[in-house]
Formats: structure tokens, sequence, C-alpha cells
């Protein structure tokens, strides 16, 4: 599930969504009220749970071979999502939607590379929400691993040290550190 050129995508548990209204996030550094989107690069992060904790690690243009086939292994893709063995049943069950948005009302946030798209003015969906479906044929179809772990922060403290793009999302719901 990624976005069509001229969108962007908005992922929910919420089927019933009409129009997005710009919010300060709970969990936003920002404290302008935002619409939040991904594009297509970035869907991926988001094809879990929405509270779901989540280690994403990818290769970029300065990524050693050494990190790489360290973290990835050999044969590995390009892409690694590693997540706890808690959230397996709540990756077989959600039922995540996407919405397509306008792309030409976002503009990217993060420097030095975008990571999101946001919006500062209430925005209507382009159509109805698309069932994004099964999230693990979803990573199969994209060749992105998908790793279970006992705990996320070994995998998190490693690849941070690394020389690969990488993202934790909805870390603080992660197991606890022993």
């Amino acid at each position: 599930m990624r976005p069509e050129p001229g969108q962007v995508l908005h992922f929910s548990e919420d089927p019933a969504i009409a129009r997005f209204i710009p919010h300060v996030a709970p969990t936003s550094t920002r404290a302008e009220p935002l619409v939040w989107a991904v594009d297509h690069d970035r869907a991926p992060d988001y094809w879990f749970p929405r509270q779901c904790p989540r280690a994403l690690a990818w290769t970029t243009p300065d990524t050693t071979a050494a990190d790489r086939d360290r973290v990835l292994g050999p044969g590995g893709g390009d892409r690694v999502h590693a997540i706890e063995y808690g959230w397996l049943e709540a990756m077989r069950t959600v039922r995540l939607y996407a919405y397509r948005l306008p792309a030409d009302r976002f503009a990217p946030i993060g420097d030095p590379v975008p990571h999101a798209h946001a919006a500062r003015e209430p925005i209507t969906p382009l159509g109805p929400p698309e069932p994004v479906g099964d999230l693990f044929a979803l990573h199969d179809r994209a060749g992105i691993q998908l790793r279970v772990l006992p705990t996320l922060h070994p995998f998190w403290d490693d690849v941070i040290t690394t020389t690969l793009g990488f993202s934790g999302i909805r870390l603080r719901n992660a197991r606890p550190r022993t």
C-alpha cells in the first residue's frame, strides 16, 4: 500500500475519518497543529498497528557493506523492520486503513531528509479509506524483512550505531529494558 503520484497517505485504524483537522499529536515535538502523512518511501513505516513499537533500518548510499551484512544479512534485501513477540497477534488481526490525500497540500518535514509530510489546514481525503489488508503479506511483497524479537532494545541500540538509515516509532511502548 503506497501512494500514487500526487498523493501522500495517512494510515489509521479508524475507517470513518471524513476530514483531517490539524492537531498537536501527543508524541510530537512540534507545538504547531498539523495533519500528518507519508510518501512512497516512508509508507512501510506505518504498515503496523498504530501503537506497535517498531525499529526500522534500511540501506542508504552511505551504508557500508559491513553494516549491511551485519544488520540485514547476506541476501537480506535493503530494509528490515523489527517488532516484539507481544505484537504478533495485533499484526495478524488489526484492521488498518490508508487514506489517500492530495500531496500538493502538504510540505515535507524533517532535516536533512524528510521523514513525513504535514499540512497546516484541514484536509479532505481523495476518496474512502482503503483496507490495507494482511500486513505480513504486504512486507513480503515489498521485500522487507520482518523480524520478531523478544525485545527491541538490543536491535535498536545496535542499528543506531551503524551507517544504515533508521527510524524508531512508538519505542516508548516497547518492553522495558532489563
